[in-house]
């Protein structure tokens, strides 16, 4: 057996069964080009990555997405998700080009082998009840056009979006579309900083979540004022990350727990020593 084909056997093998384990979103590593990123990652000991497209494709210009995928088997690293695309679930001007844009994504998530992207919802605009019956619809699109590449499209809400901003307005829109390939996915910096409460957790149904966005929410600045670039490491704010592990266990998750940090200066810092302290944070909790 070829060392990239054990590699790749290994990853699979040594990933947790049943278990919520640690991921690393690239988004963290900002500062850093992909190759960089990566190898941070895995000298780190970190199996899982949440890859950022914007990097994956600047990569795949120089050498190849055959190359990309090579280069995560040969770190021992798997691609849970890859990349977003905003805009496809909210009626919005945009959404043809947006549709458009999914296609050319889900190709290089295929091409890497990933078979996650998340479907944020991050506008700011005034909508009616109409809108969101037409964004069920806008839904079971988005997972036709995904379906083709084996892509499952996640639903994010934003703590300070004005079309879905909590767990519950998710957790409708998927429902009602009830499409394969359009599955809800949870951010605890979005879920604690906004308005969802944590009882809004008991709502989800057994295996439901799909992924998990894992950081923590600072005590300050006051909750008003709070930016993506304010997010922290787990364990670090006020969130309580225990217990949500806790429910999102006895709720039947089993996945990622992807680090997705903005603060500039983390992103500018070593990957590994950022991986590194992720990790140590991920276990103590």
């Amino acid at each position: 057996m070829r060392r990239r084909e054990f590699m790749a056997v290994a990853v699979v093998a040594a990933a947790p069964q049943g278990r919520i384990y640690l991921c690393m979103h690239e988004q963290t590593s900002a500062g850093s080009d992909f190759r960089r990123a990566m190898e941070g990652y895995a000298k780190a000991g970190v199996r899982a990555v949440e890859i950022t497209l914007p990097k994956l494709q600047e990569f795949a210009r120089k050498e190849s997405p055959a190359m990309a995928r090579r280069l995560l088997a040969d770190l021992g690293l798997k691609p849970v998700s890859c990349g977003s695309q905003t805009g496809l679930a909210e009626p919005n001007p945009d959404r043809a080009k947006n549709l458009v844009a999914l296609k050319e994504k889900c190709e290089l998530a295929q091409a890497v082998e990933c078979d996650r992207m998340v479907m944020p919802s991050a506008t700011r605009a005034q909508f009616t009840e109409d809108d969101y019956k037409r964004a069920v619809e806008n839904l079971r699109e988005a997972g036709e056009a995904a379906q083709p590449f084996g892509v499952t499209m996640m639903v994010e809400f934003t703590r300070t979006a004005t079309f879905c901003g909590t767990l519950p307005t998710a957790l409708r829109l998927v429902r009602e579309a009830n499409h394969p390939r359009v599955r809800v996915m949870l951010d605890t910096y979005h879920f604690w900083g906004g308005v969802s409460k944590f009882e809004d957790l008991e709502l989800l149904r057994p295996g439901e979540l799909h992924h998990l966005h894992f950081e923590d929410t600072p005590d300050t600045p006051p909750r008003e004022l709070l930016e993506q670039r304010h997010r922290v490491l787990p364990g670090k704010g006020i969130a309580p990350l225990k217990r949500i592990l806790e429910t999102l266990r006895r709720k039947g998750y089993s996945g990622p727990a992807s680090v997705e940090l903005f603060n500039p200066a983390v992103q500018a810092r070593d990957p590994y020593e950022v991986a590194r302290e992720a990790r140590e944070a991920f276990e103590r909790l």
